[in-house]
């Protein structure tokens, strides 16, 4: 299959490392100059320093022609290139099934990726969320890694999931896109909160609690958007929150670290360098937790601290001051 990456970052670069033995892979860039170091030492030590590119993965910048002969396309930016990214695929006129893997509510709008796209492409493209609990560095490096693939057609989910499975990357097809999104969206919120948590050298008790009382948040929100709740037991949910909550490579859990030591999100945020997209999706969950008038108290105290309208010890206080009630999913 003749893939193309829509984006050389760290998830686009990882993806076309992981599918070169399989497929024949495109990586496009709009950064001239990663494109032309790619071209050159075949790594990306902008975006993913350490890591080789095979020699059989072109590299492009010029998107008309990274598009034209794809039979598949997998769009790697962070959410707020989506819709740019979706937008340039219609001028083309382009109806070549697409994937995703970034994880969100798109700012402003609240909108979930496959709304997104659904918008821009229309309700006929066959598209698709990647998501699951995958670290780019450790896909890259061929460590087992198991994620989930659920799509607006069932057959277009299962027939993509065979084709990009490999023996180290272990793909399940999924029917809940809805659910499948929610799930990567929150976590990266809910990591924030764990970085807190372990900042505040709060304990293991703290954590496991959180973690748990934070994916029932997940199911809540993701139950009112239409979801299944046995997504959210699975590797889309549950999976995906273990891993950005307790794993050392989580931007979202760094930028949570750095909220407890008190320092301010414009500082955290550069001495990052990344994208955490937990920053810009709590805000709109916490929007559209109040809209739809579900309960999303540790959702709400991370937009709180991020906002600057709460600290870290206070959010905490103020979620254990909460009135006790009876545990519902």
């Amino acid at each position: 299959m003749n893939i193309t990456l829509l984006g050389a970052g760290a998830w686009g670069t990882a993806l076309a490392i992981a599918f070169a033995g399989k497929h024949a892979v495109t990586l496009w860039s709009r950064e001239e100059d990663v494109a032309a170091e790619l071209l050159a030492s075949r790594e990306n030590r902008r975006f993913f320093p350490g890591y080789r590119l095979p020699d059989s993965v072109a590299v492009s910048t010029d998107f008309a022609a990274a598009v034209a002969g794809a039979e598949l396309l997998v769009i790697a930016t962070p959410i707020a290139g989506l819709r740019p990214t979706a937008e340039r695929l219609k001028a083309l006129a382009c109806v070549t099934p697409v994937l995703w893997v970034c994880k969100g509510f798109e700012a402003g709008s609240g909108k979930l990726p496959h709304q997104v796209v659904g918008e821009v492409l229309g309700k006929a493209v066959r598209c698709g969320a990647l998501s699951g609990p995958s670290f780019a560095e450790e896909v890259a490096a061929g460590q087992p890694t198991a994620v989930a693939l659920a799509g607006n057609d069932p057959a277009f989910a299962r027939e993509a999931a065979r084709q990009l499975h490999t023996t180290r990357l272990r793909i399940y097809a999924n029917d809940d896109l809805v659910g499948v999104e929610v799930g990567g969206a929150v976590k990266n919120v809910l990591a924030i909160a764990t970085g807190v948590c372990d900042g505040l050298g709060l304990g293991l008790n703290s954590r496991a609690a959180l973690m748990t009382r934070g994916l029932a948040e997940i199911a809540r929100l993701g139950l009112a958007l239409g979801a299944e709740r046995q997504t959210f037991m699975g590797l889309a949910g549950m999976g995906d929150l273990i891993l950005t909550c307790t794993g050392d490579l989580s931007r979202n859990r760094r930028v949570g670290l750095a909220l407890a030591q008190d320092k301010l999100l414009p500082q955290i945020l550069e001495e990052l360098g990344h994208v955490a997209e937990g920053v810009y999706t709590a805000r709109e969950v916490d929007r559209l937790a109040t809209t739809l008038a579900v309960d999303m108290p540790i959702s709400a105290a991370v937009a709180a601290v991020l906002d600057g309208r709460l600290t870290a010890a206070q959010a905490v206080e103020q979620l254990m001051a909460r009135d006790p009630r009876e545990e519902l999913a």
